[in-house]
């Protein structure tokens, strides 16, 4: 059964780490095509205020609720941290697409019981009509 499917075929709350307020940059492009079908977005860049009107928050722990997933628009180098991060939380999603994603996040995902996403771009996906969505891991 798909893990993609169902986070994307209704609504959920995603953090997307990383985003940028400039529409040319990919964690604007992953914020932006998650709220468009109707998702809940938390960005999360400690440079900003706010994206769109959106406050925008400094780090995972400082959001206001928990996401059901993070999505990362971050180099793979700092991605471990965040996996760390998840897995403190208790967030069960961390989806990393690709570029984003190293070995040791990976890890740190299967030891502390964290569902990783991983070589599948968020923004391509839901460019795919919703019915290749069951064909996706």
């Amino acid at each position: 059964m798909s893990l993609i499917a169902p986070l994307l075929q209704t609504p959920h709350t995603f953090a997307v780490v990383g985003v940028s307020q400039d529409p040319s940059k990919y964690g604007y492009e992953v914020f932006e095509i998650l709220m468009r079908h109707g998702h809940r977005v938390l960005p999360i860049n400690p440079k900003y205020e706010a994206i769109d009107g959106q406050t925008c928050y400094a780090s995972l722990p400082d959001l206001p609720s928990l996401p059901d997933a993070v999505i990362t628009a971050i180099p793979a180098s700092a991605s471990a941290k965040i996996a760390e991060t998840c897995a403190g939380l208790g967030i069960p999603f961390f989806w990393m697409p690709p570029g984003t994603e190293s070995e040791v996040a990976l890890e740190t995902c299967r030891q502390n019981g964290v569902t990783a996403i991983h070589g599948f771009c968020p923004v391509f996906v839901l460019k795919l009509p919703p019915e290749r969505w069951g064909e996706l891991p």
